[in-house]
């Protein structure tokens, strides 16, 4: 698909539904006036991220106190079958992630409410729910529509169903989402944020889901090196993070 079939199609998607015209106008917004915005502060913070950064297995350890190697193993199968139904899949989107960081972070926590913006496939949610269903947890995701392609029926695709029973999606921007979420629940043990990667929509999702993390729950950011918000979210609340690398980027991670 061209850039302009792209643009015009995710256009025409906005205007038809109505409660995602707020989106529209931050987008129209972010992508004009606001257009440098994205890599605000990135040089600075990839060079911040180097000189402190670890492997996932060594965070999972000096953060949790646990070895990975058990997740690999445990659901081997399940894993396998994820893999396969991504590559089946006709609609393309992100793959998976730092997953035994998610799956031992709601181990360490014994969480039962995690939240969690950007699904995709839904590699980090399958992560989080096969550790929720264990205590019968809930996981509240929040993902945009795929309005420049048909993907809205792949979202989540690689999640079998029976852990479905666990999950509630909500497919509105996360200025939208989240506030629906909170609403259901107010306290969560768990974090993950993957979603709006902008400065701005960053630094408004890290204040407004900290205040409603637990004392002693776990932060997770993915690809903080697009530009400095988490560095500056962190430096700004004295917040002790660590810094995971990850497949050439990095992943932002502490205990509240």
């Amino acid at each position: 698909m061209s850039e302009i079939k792209r643009v015009l199609k995710t256009f025409m998607g906005y205007l038809k539904r109505p409660d995602l015209y707020p989106e529209l106008g931050r987008k129209i917004i972010k992508n004009t006036v606001n257009r440098g915005n994205a890599f605000k502060g990135k040089d600075k913070t990839n060079s911040w991220a180097a000189e402190r950064s670890v492997s996932q297995k060594e965070a999972v350890y000096q953060l949790f106190g646990l070895e990975m190697h058990a997740f690999s193993t445990t659901y081997a199968g399940i894993l396998k079958t994820a893999a396969q139904r991504e590559k089946e899949c006709p609609v393309k989107m992100g793959g998976p992630g730092a997953l035994e960081l998610i799956y031992y972070a709601c181990e360490f926590t014994h969480a039962k409410h995690v939240v969690e913006t950007g699904v995709a496939y839904g590699w980090s949610s399958l992560a989080s729910l096969l550790s929720l269903e264990k205590r019968d947890g809930v996981l509240y995701s929040s993902d945009m529509p795929y309005l420049a392609q048909d993907g809205d029926q792949y979202v989540g695709y690689v999640v079998p169903d029976d852990l479905k029973k666990n999950w509630k999606l909500f497919r509105f921007a996360d200025k939208e989402s989240l506030p629906k979420i909170f609403a259901e629940n107010s306290a969560f043990d768990v974090l993950h944020y993957d979603s709006d990667k902008s400065y701005n929509g960053r630094m408004w999702a890290y204040e407004v889901l900290y205040k409603h993390l637990r004392k002693g729950g776990v932060f997770i950011s993915d690809d903080i090196g697009d530009n400095s918000a988490y560095q500056d979210f962190c430096e700004k609340n004295n917040i002790e993070t660590t810094v995971v690398e990850y497949e050439g980027k990095y992943i932002g991670v502490f205990i509240k």
